[in-house]
């Protein structure tokens, strides 16, 4: 185990940048793109149910961000602490941090879980369902709530073994339950003919495999903090500690929840066809953008471990480069995205109404997604440091703060139009304040190299 870890530590301080992240990125992005598949699978198979089951799944896909939040603000915190403490070489720091928030995340997501239960009915109706869509909402996330708490759990453990620089490992447990889920679809929707009932038990059983996967890697001792009751320490500093590092990633994904209810209520007076469209051009956009943000999931070990070992120069390296990755992949795939929108809207609901709306938001979003990946490297940049300020302003702008005005002034003058066109506009909106939080990043940060 020490000889695993020495070679680990030489690895991601020593080894060259731009290959180590793509190395990183791989299994990482193969995870995100796998996550987007198969809740594009739920799309493409709902939507053969009819427009309300359709504009259901993307109801519910808010409430999920919120379950995602909960998962990824413990993992992230806890992997970013756990990295730069394998970085300086502190390995009981590193199991500590894992095995309290592990404990965490599964209380965080019972916790959720049973609330939610009590108050389902109106929470489908905040959600931003309409009459006819509530009762396909409510079928569907009551499957989601049972599987709460190992979905929260998954995502921590992923995160940690991601900024661990072992992202392959957590890549086994995501890819294999995404692929369960696909197949649960199309045998539970069809072959046992449960319709939408179907589609949120594939979920939930996928989910509960993903976390015995997950768990199984830590017990066995394939990661490289110890994951066990005896290390967890329930005190304030470690707790806070976690939760505050993690932060920008529960804001993150909060406000993307809230702003998914709120482009639902906006939708909802142009029907269900809207809510659809609205849906599928979101899950469309995040499956594009996954490929960078599986880059920048990459990036953050890196960064994390050669700040924590005070590798500065790598932590230079390691941001420019990024940068120049994810630009790229997202040049590329959003001239494919806007080439083919109406095509790729039609796949998931052969409705001429839902295509209408779907090609224009689809080309106008994917203009803002292009370039998403300066912000995004810029948060991860800050979070990965320990830098919890700055990576909570950035991820709050990026998540939500410049949406939120944005969409409410929009489909206020321009109605339809403005809806689709507000989350472009806040993302370019979000650019300048990220530009100047990555210059004070780099003033700020040793010109040397430190012991």
């Amino acid at each position: 185990m020490a000889e695993q870890t020495s070679s680990q530590y030489e690895r991601m301080t020593q080894g060259r940048i731009a290959p180590l992240i793509i190395k990183l990125a791989i299994p990482t992005t193969l995870s995100m793109l796998m996550t987007s598949v198969y809740n594009l699978a739920d799309t493409a198979f709902v939507g053969t149910l009819g427009t309300s089951a359709s504009g259901a799944v993307g109801v519910v896909f808010g409430y999920m961000s919120i379950i995602q939040a909960v998962g990824f603000m413990i993992g992230m915190g806890s992997g970013s602490i756990v990295s730069r403490a394998l970085g300086a070489r502190r390995q009981d720091e590193a199991n500590a941090v894992i095995s309290t928030g592990f404990l965490l995340a599964l209380a965080a997501g019972l916790a959720l879980s049973v609330l939610s239960f009590i108050f389902i009915d109106p929470l489908v109706r905040v959600m931003g369902s309409t009459e006819t869509i509530a009762p396909y909402a409510k079928t569907y996330i009551s499957y989601i709530l049972f599987a709460a708490p190992f979905m929260t759990a998954t995502f921590t453990m992923n995160q940690v073994l991601r900024f661990e620089g072992r992202a392959v490992l957590g890549m086994v447990g995501m890819m294999t339950g995404g692929l369960l889920n696909i197949i649960g679809d199309a045998v539970l929707i069809f072959g046992f003919d449960m319709g939408i009932a179907g589609a949120g038990l594939s979920t939930c059983l996928s989910q509960i495999v993903s976390f015995c996967i997950l768990l199984a890697m830590f017990l066995t001792g394939k990661s490289a903090s110890k994951l066990n009751p005896r290390y967890v320490r329930l005190d304030a500093a470690t707790i806070s500690d976690i939760c505050a590092t993690g932060f920008p990633s529960l804001l993150r994904q909060g406000l993307t929840s809230y702003t998914t209810m709120l482009l639902n209520q906006q939708s909802a007076p142009y029907g269900d066809a809207a809510i659809a469209a609205m849906s599928i051009v979101g899950r469309i956009s995040f499956f594009v953008f996954s490929i960078a943000l599986g880059v920048g999931q990459g990036f953050q070990p890196v960064c994390a471990f050669n700040y924590g070992a005070r590798k500065y120069g790598r932590v230079r390296n390691a941001f420019r480069s990024t940068m120049v990755i994810c630009e790229i992949l997202m040049l590329v795939f959003v001239t494919i995205l806007l080439l083919f929108s109406g095509n790729l809207i039609q796949v998931f609901r052969d409705d001429p109404e839902v295509i209408a709306i779907g090609t224009r938001a689809l080309r106008v979003q994917g203009l803002g997604v292009l370039i998403l990946p300066i912000t995004m490297v810029v948060e991860m940049l800050y979070q990965s440091s320990g830098r919890k300020v700055g990576a909570t302003v950035i991820s709050a702008m990026r998540g939500g703060i410049l949406f939120i005005p944005a969409i409410l002034i929009l489909a206020h003058f321009r109605g339809l139009y403005g809806i689709e066109e507000a989350q472009a506009v806040a993302y370019f909106l979000s650019i300048p304040p990220a530009l100047l939080y990555a210059r004070r990043f780099f003033d700020d940060l040793p010109q040397e190299d430190g012991n």
